[in-house]
């Protein structure tokens, strides 16, 4: 419950993070028929770059700064921006950076629907606030993972989770998979994108040991390193597990994971990472 994503709005690991959910819901896209986007730990919806949090930290500048600042970028790349930009309408500067909930509904269809869970109390307020009015966005004050069990299927039966919890306690990746493969035995079919940090590598091995051993299926492991070689006990960098990916979804990320690289590490280190931890 400390845990404040004010401090680290747009660094790298969002612009990881948000590039891949664009990439995702637009795979989505491929049907008409409606999907249902659920955010287990939404957060507070947009960030103000310029309030004293970001400033502190200033992530930002090393993050989606930097990909801004490209003459040209990717396709995927540009539609994220354009999330950005969206909150940011006539201005030179980027003042407000908008959360998964905020990028996810630029993205929304008329027929598509949102369900948000925020657990801090403040953050809930301002999520609320955020899509007030809109009926295709159901915000709970409610943990992530008793509402993953409560709304999960989905009555559409088509669409995406997204789980990026703080890493608060030492147990969150123990309650990850538990949640996870309760989540994934009700709705088989859904594409699940679960956030992790890379700072303890044999946590995160365990995480995986715990993922190939839950019976779960067509798990893709996804990595962006910044540092060729990692800092001790700093965030270098961060992954996603995402369970049944889009067809052809892995191949579309080696193409673009580099040039995302590229963009946020000038310095030419680092490194990506895309491979099946469990095939189908």
């Amino acid at each position: 419950m400390n845990y404040r994503h004010s401090y680290h709005a747009g660094n790298f690991a969002d612009v990881f993070k948000h590039t891949q959910l664009v990439l995702l819901l637009q795979c989505l896209y491929g049907k008409e028929s409606p999907f249902c986007y659920l955010d287990t730990h939404a957060g507070a919806g947009r960030y103000d770059l310029h309030g004293t949090s970001a400033q502190k930290t200033g992530e930002y500048l090393q993050g989606v700064m930097r990909l801004r600042a490209r003459d040209d970028v990717p396709a995927v790349l540009a539609d994220y921006l354009d999330a950005v930009y969206a909150l940011n309408p006539g201005a030179d500067d980027l003042r407000y950076y908008p959360g998964s909930p905020c990028i996810a509904h630029h993205l929304l269809r008329p027929q598509d629907r949102m369900v948000l869970m925020e657990m801090h109390p403040d953050d809930a307020v301002l999520l609320k606030r955020e899509f007030r009015g809109d009926k295709r966005v159901h915000v709970h004050h409610t943990d992530g993972y008793q509402g993953l069990k409560a709304f999960v299927p989905p009555i559409e039966k088509r669409g995406l989770v997204l789980i990026d919890p703080p890493f608060e306690g030492g147990n969150e990746f123990e309650c990850l998979v538990e949640n996870l493969h309760i989540a994934y035995q009700r709705w088989r079919t859904g594409i699940f994108a679960v956030w992790y940090p890379l700072k303890d590598d044999i946590r995160v091995q365990h995480f995986h040991r715990q993922l190939m051993a839950s019976g779960m299926r067509k798990l893709l492991r996804v990595e962006l390193c910044l540092h060729a070689r990692p800092p001790v006990n700093t965030l270098y960098g961060c992954g996603m597990i995402i369970i049944n990916p889009p067809w052809q979804y892995d191949q579309k990320l080696q193409a673009l994971l580099p040039q995302l690289l590229a963009s946020l590490q000038p310095d030419g280190e680092g490194s990506t990472r895309v491979e099946w931890l469990v095939p189908e």
